[in-house]
């Protein structure tokens, strides 16, 4: 953990919810006017796409399962040198990995390739990490300690497999019994590396379905925002004023001395709520350690480093 340098990581699949706490995030950064670098999981991977479908392959020959939950299909200690020097100078190595035709066509490279390593901007207030390791602790390995605040999105096993399997049948046109094997072979690192993950984060965000989602494979839609509630666990450290935020957002209420419940309607207004006063202070501090004292009217105005 570094004030001078602060690091949020936001630990959690796309499929649950990641992309509201961006959201909230970078209003955020806006009118605090916070320059965030980006830094995105799937850049850290082992492998690019061709050569990990190889290497699955040569896996399953011995017997054995790889995959993006597990650390052999990850450089985790590559993202533990970028937390380490990040928090010490503000700056470090990082890559893209091009997911879509747009981001590719931006490199001139090809789909599921990465870009090379370079240095970031050295110019940034806050480095922001989305993945599934941002807590991950393996052997000698432990990414949770750099953290100043640590995001879990936290899975609802139904949800997140209804999501996963209508993605690949109906986007990638794979087979319904490949994905349910695929979701099978994973799960057992989803259960050794990933939800551990959870108990060491400081504030978690679960969406939970008001809709019947008990057989995830079958045909039924996936639940949209408005049929979820948000649930937002809270450690000691991050322990906010329960009374103001209750009276603030409609609808919500407690369920434990530490677990706030929000409709889902109210949820992009719950996570701004929670967040703001938490980033408030840490680039407050930041600041004053770096010796800053006047800010741009336009600084903030995106995150750095995001790949459309």
């Amino acid at each position: 953990m570094s004030a001078e340098h602060p690091i949020v990581a936001i630990t959690g699949a796309m499929e649950s919810g990641s992309v509201s706490v961006i959201q909230a995030l970078e209003r955020i950064f806006y009118r605090e006017r916070v320059k965030a670098v980006y830094i995105d999981g799937s850049a850290f991977r082992r492998y690019d796409r061709n050569t990990m479908r190889e290497a699955v392959r040569e896996a399953k020959q011995q017997g054995k399962t790889l995959g993006h939950f597990g650390p052999e299909g990850n450089h985790l200690e590559k993202l533990e040198s970028l937390f380490f020097e990040y928090a010490a100078t503000g700056g470090g190595l990082s890559r893209h990995y091009l997911h879509t035709d747009t981001q590719a066509r931006k490199f001139g490279q090809e789909v599921g390739t990465f870009t090379p390593w370079e240095r970031m901007d050295p110019d940034s207030d806050l480095l922001l990490y989305r993945g599934l390791h941002g807590a991950a602790s393996v052997d000698d390995i432990d990414l949770s300690q750099y953290p100043d605040l640590s995001i879990g999105i936290a899975p609802n096993a139904n949800l997140e497999w209804m999501s996963k399997i209508q993605h690949e049948v109906y986007n990638r046109s794979v087979p319904l019994e490949d994905a349910k094997e695929a979701l099978l072979k994973r799960l057992n690192d989803y259960v050794s590396h990933i939800t551990p993950q959870f108990m060491r984060t400081h504030i978690n965000f679960q969406l939970i379905p008001l809709v019947d989602t008990s057989d995830p494979f079958g045909a039924e839609a996936v639940p949209s925002a408005d049929e979820c509630y948000l649930i937002i666990h809270f450690i000691d450290k991050y322990w906010p004023n329960f009374v103001p935020l209750l009276a603030d957002i409609p609808g919500a209420f407690m369920t434990r001395r530490n677990t706030m419940v929000v409709p889902s309607s109210k949820m992009l207004m719950a996570i701004e709520l929670v967040l703001m006063p938490i980033i408030h202070d840490l680039i407050n501090a930041s600041r004053q350690l770096r010796g800053i004292t006047d800010v741009p009217e336009d600084r903030g105005a995106g995150v750095l480093g995001l790949v459309e």
